[in-house]
């Protein structure tokens, strides 16, 4: 089968390995030239991935039977739209179903006129002065998110990001005057506790769920610092976490199933692709977003662990069925390494050296990021360079491996967070959430 992968970062390049342990022949189009997608790939375009008519013109020119997108991007921007009428099936929803992620708005809107489960409070604004005053009206702290995307860097709450209520105006303000996400923004109430991500596949209005993630957006060890795309990720074999057992496992996976039915009802459209929910749970379990794909770094999670015909999936879902695959009972910890001021101020580009072998020697699996490969060499960008899995029966035995594999990659300005997946940081996260339940 000729497949198109979508995309040039580590999930991308966790997508291309699962889709290649098939019968495929593998075709990209991506952004920067990712150096593990490009080794699988019968052929490379460099193209912007949010180009759509490059997209489908590349689709047409390799005759491709499948196309899996993987940023958010592209599929709000509409690209399986027009690879559909192009005659080339796509692994990911339209662009009206992509906008349970591209617009905050829209997604609680939906939520409470189909009175989903989990919904929190909120309202949404296109006037600074409305917002500033709206958030005058109400007692408790806010989010103040951008209602459009913004690389999962736009979220801001009060007591974590924001200091003061002042300083939740003064960004709601900044938000709808400098366009951020679109210029709309949706201000919700403050929910805390510890956060969790179910992803699952979606066609034909079923859903199949995968493993429980828990991923780490904070920069710094500790859960401190400012938010980023995320940090790194883990997984148990249960396929829940610590902090959440099969009643909210299936809760959360209830409320993708009714988000699903909601959408078809309201669109009139089959949702076929990845939806990812992100989940917080304090004293009851509250959705913070959906997501239109694959979690990044949730993605090296679960398709590591993924067993069965990964291509003969996504056909089928762009075509309308939802097939099977099973995961194996293992933990996984992801950890990404990234350059100095990566969220806020990244260090100018360097070069990297990554020692595959020693990586595959520590029994870990290395996935490309947002590196450049110029001439053989590799080159930090502005975002992560490198993610790294380790899959093992315990978590502590996972996360050993991911810690060892990190030594392989060096360059100047790197790091990574050694906490990820550990138990001292699993144990501080538990304690929080007693405390926060009152138990």
């Amino acid at each position: 089968m000729r497949v198109m992968l979508v995309g040039g970062g580590a999930r991308e390049h966790a997508i291309a390995e699962a889709l290649c342990r098939g019968e495929v022949e593998l075709y990209a189009v991506m952004g920067n030239r990712n150096p593990g997608i490009a080794r699988l790939a019968r052929e490379v375009r460099i193209a912007k991935e949010t180009d759509v008519e490059k997209v489908v013109q590349a689709a047409e020119r390799w005759r491709v039977e499948l196309a899996v997108v993987g940023p958010e991007a592209p599929l709000c921007a509409g690209v399986a739209d027009r690879l559909g009428e192009a005659g080339v099936p796509c692994m990911g929803p339209k662009q009206r179903l992509a906008m349970v992620e591209g617009s905050k708005s829209f997604c609680r809107w939906l939520m409470s006129s189909y009175r989903i489960p989990g919904n929190v409070s909120y309202a949404s604004f296109t006037d600074a002065a409305e917002a500033c005053e709206f958030i005058d009206s109400i007692e408790g702290e806010v989010a103040v998110k951008p209602a459009g995307l913004t690389g999962g860097k736009g979220v801001r709450v009060m007591g974590e990001h924001l200091k003061s209520r002042e300083e939740a105006k003064a960004y709601a303000k900044e938000v709808i005057e400098r366009g951020i996400g679109g210029g709309e923004v949706v201000i919700e109430e403050k929910v805390e506790g510890e956060e969790f991500t179910v992803q699952a596949f979606v066609a034909g209005g079923e859903v199949l769920p995968m493993p429980a993630v828990q991923d780490h957006k904070r920069a710094f060890e500790g859960d401190r610092g400012h938010n980023t795309g995320g940090m790194g990720s883990y997984s148990l074999a249960s396929g829940l976490l610590p902090f959440i057992d099969a009643s909210d496992y299936e809760f959360a996976v209830e409320i993708i199933r009714r988000t699903v039915d909601a959408l078809r009802r309201e669109t009139g459209e089959d949702y076929r692709g990845v939806l990812y929910g992100q989940f917080m749970k304090g004293r009851e379990i509250k959705l913070i977003e959906f997501n239109c794909r694959f979690g990044d770094p949730e993605a090296m999670n679960v398709l590591t662990l993924l067993e069965g015909d990964f291509a003969g999936l996504c056909a089928g879902i762009a075509e309308g069925r939802l097939g099977e695959v099973d995961f194996r009972k293992l933990a996984s910890v992801c950890k990404y390494i990234v350059p100095r001021g990566y969220g806020v101020s990244p260090a100018p580009p360097a070069e990297i050296q990554v020692d595959e072998r020693g990586i595959a020697e520590e029994g870990a699996v290395v996935y490309y990021a947002a590196v450049d490969e110029r001439d053989g060499r590799l080159y930090t960008t502005t975002s992560r360079s490198v993610a790294v899995v380790g899959v093992a029966e315990s978590l502590e035995e996972a996360e050993a491996i991911a810690e060892r594999a990190t030594a392989h990659v060096r360059g100047e300005h790197l790091y990574h967070r050694r906490d990820i997946g550990t138990k001292e940081l699993i144990e501080r996260k538990l304690e929080r959430l007693r405390k926060l339940r009152g138990e």
